[in-house]
């Protein structure tokens, strides 16, 4: 995942350089390119990232990220509560669990062949490296490794409880498969 993800105890508030790339960019612009490419609102995008960076070890400093979130993201205008700053890394995290959720149901379902879900994957993964680096972070290789073996067992796991689910009885007799003929498709 990305590497420098976290602002260092000793930062301030305003001295982050995340989302420096979007200097000078149009709130409604950024929702729009966001839009088309992940189910998340440039608004839910900067306080999920925002969330993580202040993160504590009694929770997330919502009251800072709130009063300086003009001062931490270009695109942002306005102050936000406490309440707000919350709401929306709530509304990001729902997003995410119901893209996994619908993702998930796409592949064990059996609606897309497992070319196409690498594509889905492949496609995803592009999107994903170049918001992290819009947001100022990077990934490192072992970093990267390490996201790409997380995704790759899931991914088998997927297979094997769709094939699991649809080879478990014969399709011409009913009678079920033994582990030896579930195991050789």
């Amino acid at each position: 995942m990305p590497e420098d993800t976290h602002s260092s105890a000793t930062s301030s508030a305003t001295d982050t350089d995340r989302f420096e790339r979007l200097e000078g960019a149009d709130y409604d612009r950024v929702t729009e390119f966001l839009r088309d490419r992940v189910a998340f609102t440039a608004r839910e995008w900067a306080v999920a990232r925002l969330c993580a960076d202040f993160r504590t070890g009694t929770g997330v400093e919502m009251t800072t990220i709130g009063e300086h979130l003009p001062d931490l993201v270009p695109f942002m205008d306005d102050q936000y509560t406490r309440q707000a700053v919350y709401q929306s890394r709530r509304s990001f995290e729902d997003k995410v669990r119901e893209a996994g959720a619908t993702f998930l149901y796409g592949a064990y379902a059996d609606f897309f062949t497992a070319d196409e879900v690498d594509d889905i994957v492949y496609e995803a993964t592009e999107v994903a490296r170049f918001l992290i680096e819009v947001e100022g972070a990077s990934l490192s290789p072992t970093g990267e490794s390490d996201a790409e073996e997380r995704i790759k067992a899931a991914m088998e796991a997927v297979h094997r409880s769709s094939r699991d689910l649809r080879y478990d009885r014969c399709p011409n007799c009913g009678e079920r498969l033994g582990e030896d003929a579930i195991e050789s498709e």
